[in-house]
């Protein structure tokens, strides 16, 4: 079950893949500055998850307005993350959990999809500049995404 509204979010330091290399990319380095709309996708090259970091980037400029980084989070490994985000044009910053534990520490670790392994649940938390969770869903299951009105709405109230 996903961590509830009001807990303080654990941190994390994923790896990103871009053209220069491999980045480090920290939850708190967010801490004091904007609100973080942190994603969790079950894997790459999915048709639900393509559709919804597609909108994500098509609707970006919506969340920098409203003061907050989008990152969105999978198990795939950081290049798998680029082919991908390359090949739909996606420009959001996608971290690699290959190791599993920040979607075990965020509650959304699914102990088997479709006889493929762990992944992590389709699941979104709204993260204050104090580092606190404003706003937690996990869907009820893989193919729904989340209320991206509710995150909108949670993040105009932090501006």
């Amino acid at each position: 079950m996903a961590i509830s509204v009001g807990t303080k979010a654990p941190d994390f330091s994923l790896k990103f893949k871009q053209d220069s290399g491999l980045v480090d990319v920290k939850l708190s380095n967010n801490f004091g500055k904007k609100n973080t709309v942190l994603l969790f996708f079950p894997l790459a090259f999915t048709s639900v998850c393509t559709k919804e970091m597609c909108d994500i980037t098509s609707g970006l400029n919506a969340y920098t307005g409203l003061n907050a980084e989008v990152i969105a989070c999978s198990v795939d490994s950081p290049f798998a993350q680029e082919a991908w985000a390359k090949k739909e044009k996606i420009s959001i910053t996608i971290v690699s959990d290959l190791n599993k534990k920040t979607a075990e520490a965020y509650g959304v670790l699914l102990p088997d999809l479709g006889g493929l392994g762990a992944v992590s649940a389709r699941a979104a938390f709204v993260i204050d500049k104090n580092g606190v969770i404003q706003y937690s869903e996990q869907t009820p299951t893989p193919k729904e995404l989340p209320n991206f009105d509710a995150i909108k709405q949670t993040l105009e109230k932090l501006k």
